[in-house]
């Protein structure tokens, strides 16, 4: 490994212009795809295949002709003039005159008046009706759409309080590019200090943006064949932003490291390369597998989420193996320090084996190890206990700002009808096999409005062939309360006695349902995930690292990263712990997808960390060092820019924590503070105490497992006996041209 990429290395330094070229042209060839593409769709009928929601949404669409399950549909809520009632007639003429108008819609399939549906509160002070449309939100006309912002104007100025919900007007999140903007400043302050030269700051940020840029134009490009969204796009482009930069940066740490030593500029890239490269392919291959392995959860849109994530990351670890040593060919004096070009002895040191913050944390870790690990271990634990107590759902409107029309929509239909009709559960009656298939629905629709905890029931609706029928029936708690998820139990529960009695059997389905049998779903999903991806730590990492203790203690690590920063989670969006601060609107359980999404993530960048800072104190064990000198070696090497890295990373993330979108704020907080704990605490704190404890033993491998196992040469053992231009470039010290 290590001497394929020292080749590759001095193969891209050699032919930077062509290297260079390729990947402009890879830039323009995806941006020219993603410009000529048509927009994309991914309004896909099934969510999460197999779960009864979604079973009962595809026999809806099989069963009803021309219904669409996921067609728009806009929750239209009226609210009277204080002291006034929606029934007074001048309100109501508005409202009748609302329907009129927009039931005349090419695109719409219904919009009933909510005098004749009986939508009219108790105290007459609320109304509302649902207008249902032929397509999917998404395939929305602009004409459909202004025509219902123009009738919801129009009554708005005739003294009528009109909010909408629903999807067609939904309030789209706002893009991430300021996100991105503010983390690439922070990134560039970061790498200045780091670094202490502009050129060597800007190279990792000059890379990680064509890589992101390749990346989200090649998303861009494929969205309308693969139904990708913008929430797919804006991860990929955080992961992909962040592990370009932390990627590209260890490589030209490496390079300036060579160079202090009086490398040649191509044989330090080709060193560079060969040793820092390796650990970036590695660390690159763990966050690839991790992602790509949330295909196996079953969710079409993790699973978009994921292959893309992993898609940027391939872009990030391609681009500063090849792009990088380009650009380095290009300027190879530019990135060292002042003191270096000018071959200033003292900068020469400082570059050198000289001590500096990251050896004096090191043997200050490894004097108290014990005391240490202890108190850091405590600590982590003590932040995980909340994620004892996850609730996973699928915030809707409720979680949105009071300044979205969404969530006042949200509020008033609570206030005037109670929180149940924000979530009404439909059920699907199929009475293919009964005998009498309109008694069957009515009986059905019968026993469910007589259990506890629905307030109302709607009359079946039978299907053109008369052999299915839906109707809505309104429980009396929120989507998201417990007792509304156990009432879908409950009435689930009833299916057997009643098809006993009617010959006809049912499912229940709906947003709200869909959520609850998603959360069931994914959280029957995270221990078993969590578990497959702690044995592949534990396998890559000892192929790695030729070690049985390593891995096991990076896997300890990696649990309590994940089970704290789930803690940290818990008790921000969950228990409201410091919500304002972030913008959080509503809180409530936490979205169904971003647990397990996050345990992947975190996964490959607990490893990113394991792999950069342990492969150091690897390479010094192999070429002599004693367990403690070697630690102190990684450390003083490598400690720095593993800090650089982790505040790059925590920056990037932090940046979507301004996010309108409830899935990447809880994402970009979940990462962030992942990186924190894992950086920081685990891989700076309890990765030196664990190896000062373990001494020797920390290496020992059995004889026939290392005989079984392939050997990577990650440290790069075998560019010790390199070609002869190696052995001169450390024997003289090639003159710096300025």
């Amino acid at each position: 490994m290590a001497t394929f990429l020292y080749r590759l290395g001095r193969g891209a330094f050699r032919w930077r212009w062509f290297v260079v070229l390729l990947w402009f042209a890879a830039l323009g060839a995806a941006g020219f795809g993603a410009l000529n593409a048509p927009a994309a769709d991914d309004s896909g009928t099934s969510f999460m295949p197999g779960i009864e929601a979604q079973k009962a949404y595809d026999l809806i669409g099989e069963r009803f002709p021309g219904a669409d399950a996921n067609g728009a549909n806009a929750r239209i809520v009226f609210v009277a003039p204080d002291g006034e009632k929606v029934t007074a007639t001048d309100t109501r003429a508005v409202i009748d005159d609302f329907v009129a108008e927009t039931d005349k819609g090419s695109q719409v399939a219904s919009a009933v008046s909510p005098f004749a549906a009986d939508a009219v509160s108790k105290d007459g002070s609320t109304a509302y009706t649902m207008v249902t449309y032929k397509v999917a939100a998404g395939d929305l006309t602009d004409s459909s759409t202004d025509a219902l912002e123009n009738a919801v104007a129009d009554a708005r100025a005739k003294g009528v309080t009109v909010e909408v919900g629903g999807t067609a007007l939904a309030t789209q999140p706002a893009a991430g590019g300021s996100a991105e903007a503010i983390g690439i400043g922070i990134a560039a302050i970061v790498l200045l200090i780091t670094f202490g030269s502009l050129a060597a700051a800007g190279l990792p940020l000059l890379t990680a943006v064509i890589g992101v840029g390749v990346s989200m134009a090649g998303i861009i490009a494929l969205g309308s064949t693969f139904g990708l969204s913008l929430t797919t796009g804006t991860l990929a482009s955080m992961l992909g932003l962040a592990v370009g930069i932390d990627y590209a940066l260890f490589v030209v740490s490496r390079y300036r490291e060579e160079r202090s030593r009086g490398r040649g500029p191509r044989e330090a890239t080709g060193l560079a390369v060969g040793t820092a490269g390796s650990a970036v392919v590695f660390a690159g291959l763990t966050v690839i597998i991790a992602l790509a392995g949330l295909s196996v959860i079953g969710v079409p849109m993790l699973t978009k989420m994921g292959l893309c994530a992993a898609g940027a990351v391939a872009v990030g670890v391609l681009v500063a193996l090849t792009l990088v040593p380009a650009l380095l060919g290009m300027w190879p004096d530019a990135v060292l320090s002042r003191g270096v070009r000018k071959g200033r002895p003292r900068a020469l040191r400082k570059q050198g084996n000289e001590n500096n913050g990251g050896s004096r944390w090191a043997r200050f870790v490894m004097r108290r190890p014990k005391a240490v690990l202890l108190v850091t271990v405590a600590a982590l634990g003590a932040l995980a206990v909340p994620a004892a107590s996850l609730e996973m759902g699928m915030p809707g409107d409720e979680s949105k700002p009071t300044s979205t029309t969404e969530r006042r929509a949200y509020d008033a239909l609570a206030e005037g009808f109670g929180a149940g009709f924000n979530g009404p559960l439909t059920i699907v009656v199929d009475a293919k096999n009964s005998d009498d298939p309109k008694g069957a629905a009515t009986a059905v629709a019968e026993a469910i409005e007589g259990t506890n905890g629905v307030v109302s029931v709607s009359p079946p609706t039978l299907n053109p062939d008369g052999d299915t029928a839906t109707f809505s029936a309104v429980p009396s708690t929120g989507p998201n309360d417990e007792t509304t998820k156990d009432l879908v139990q409950t009435i689930r529960a009833e299916r057997a006695g009643l098809e006993d009695g009617t010959g006809a059997t049912f499912e229940v389905t709906g947003s709200t349902a869909m959520d609850i049998d998603v959360a069931t779903a994914l959280q029957d999903a995270l221990v078993p995930y969590l578990i497959v991806i702690i044995a592949l730590a534990l396998v890559l990492l000892l192929v790695v690292f030729r070690s049985v203790l390593v891995p096991v203690k990076a896997a300890f690590g990696y649990l309590l990263s994940v089970l704290a920063s789930l803690g940290a989670v818990v008790a921000v969006f969950q228990w409201g712990w410091g919500a304002e601060l972030l913008g959080v609107e509503q809180t409530g359980p936490i979205m169904s997808l971003m647990p397990i999404f996050l345990v992947g993530i975190v996964f490959g960048l607990a490893m990113d960390y394991e792999v950069f800072l342990v492969a150091r104190m690897r390479e010094a064990y192999v070429h002599g060092d004693r367990p403690a000198q070697a630690v102190v070696s990684g450390f003083r090497h490598n400690a720095r820019v593993v800090v650089a890295a982790a505040v790059i990373m925590i920056a990037v993330f932090s940046g979507f924590i301004g996010s309108t979108e409830s899935m990447i704020k809880t994402v970009g907080f979940g990462l962030a503070i992942a990186v924190l704990f894992d950086a920081f605490l685990v891989r700076m704190t309890i990765v030196p105490a664990v190896l000062a404890i373990l001494g020797d033993k920390a290496w020992w491998l059995p004889r026939w497992l290392d005989r079984a196992l392939p050997r990577v040469d990650i440290e790069g053992a075998a560019l010790t006996a390199a070609p002869a231009e190696s052995q001169a470039g450390s024997a003289r010290r090639e003159p710096v041209r300025t």
